[in-house]
């Protein structure tokens, strides 16, 4: 390949055919980061409005080191894989109390920061400080497999490898972070994962999978693994002062985020109309407060890795007056929901209380 020319004919295309993103061009280390760590596992589009509702509340690096976990997750919620939203706040905090609020240049430095792995170092060295670093992200990984014909499988270690040293054999020492934009523009754009259009592709000459005719078979990526089927249930355990919460422990899904009291059911208790054993079991076992199940209100599915969920949604009320003692649980009003992280379906449950005759 001459690594020149290609490099020529990639910078010529971005300049006419880039994406107008709203980062476009963007060289503040922290804007860089909360955006790179968004986008990972959630789209562009997805991720402008809540970059830009997270960086009201959080407008510097200082305001989020500052921050309570708590309000972090509440900016995050939504997003979902909440450790992401943890690890911002550990690494915010990291950077001000040891390095000054100054931030590494180089992406060795920065990847032992919590939740900075080797793309994201990558991408905020590249981007923020023009370091002549490669990346290799979903789009990219994709013009990578299909410019060298690479038939295995690109997430294993030897395609790693195999991917990642072909990126450092393309990056230019000047501008390098325009220049990986526009390889990632161009995999989002041209190269894309079906039907890519290898006509107005700019480096087609130098493409492997399109001399081969591999255009549509590559990247070829292992298996996704079987979706296993759960029911949860989520009880809303009403009391004289509001709604019974729970503050998930470490160790949990959503750690850290407050939810209804929520755990799998058994086969045989899944199918029942109202396994009340079952609920109350699991009201007591997380919270130590008896409750007496009433009925089903709601039920909501959403996946989670390779699960996909049934939650129903059950009322129960408290067999007596119970004063709480723990700092994992609390009483709270409809009003109050607001106030609390909860995840998408424990938001979607608080809401549907909010505006049920049950409030």
């Amino acid at each position: 390949m001459d690594v020149a020319a290609f490099r020529r004919a990639v910078s010529r295309w971005h300049r006419v055919h880039g994406r107008n993103l709203p980062w476009r061009d963007e060289r503040d280390p922290y804007r860089v980061w909360l955006r790179e760590i968004m986008l990972q596992q959630t789209t562009v589009t997805a991720v402008i409005p809540y970059l830009e509702r997270f960086l009201s509340r959080f407008p510097t690096l200082a305001d989020l080191a500052a921050a309570e976990e708590a309000d972090v997750l509440r900016q995050w919620e939504g997003l979902g894989y909440y450790s992401r939203a943890r690890n911002l706040h550990k690494a915010a905090q990291i950077l001000i109390e040891v390095h000054g609020g100054e931030w590494p240049r180089e992406a060795d430095a920065l990847e032992q920061l919590p939740g900075i792995g080797r793309y994201t170092a990558r991408a905020i060295a590249s981007f923020a400080f023009d370091r002549p670093t490669a990346i290799v992200e979903a789009n990219t990984e994709r013009l990578y497999c299909r410019l060298m014909g690479y038939v295995d499988d690109p997430r294993s270690t030897a395609g790693r490898k195999a991917l990642w040293a072909f990126a450092e054999s393309l990056v230019p020492r000047t501008r390098p972070g325009q220049f990986n934009q526009a390889l990632m523009d161009l995999g989002a754009t041209v190269c894309t994962p079906q039907q890519p259009s290898c006509d107005e592709c700019p480096v087609s000459a130098w493409c492997e999978a399109t001399r081969l005719g591999l255009q549509t078979e590559l990247p070829r990526l292992a298996k996704r693994p079987t979706i296993t089927e759960v029911v949860e249930a989520a009880v809303a355990v009403r009391g004289t002062k509001g709604w019974l919460l729970r503050r998930r422990a470490v160790g949990e899904r959503w750690a850290g985020l407050w939810d209804f009291p929520r755990f799998s059911l058994e086969d045989s208790a899944a199918t029942a109309a109202l396994p009340i054993r079952e609920l109350a079991e699991g009201v007591l076992r997380q919270t130590g407060i008896r409750v007496d199940p009433q009925e089903q209100f709601a039920e909501f599915r959403h996946s989670v890795t390779r699960y996909r969920i049934t939650l129903r949604c059950f009322l129960a009320e408290p067999t007596e007056i119970t004063e709480l003692s723990r700092d994992d649980l609390a009483w709270v009003p409809t009003a109050r929901f607001q106030q609390f992280p909860l995840s998408k379906t424990g938001r979607e449950l608080a809401n549907r209380l909010h505006h049920s005759l049950f409030a």
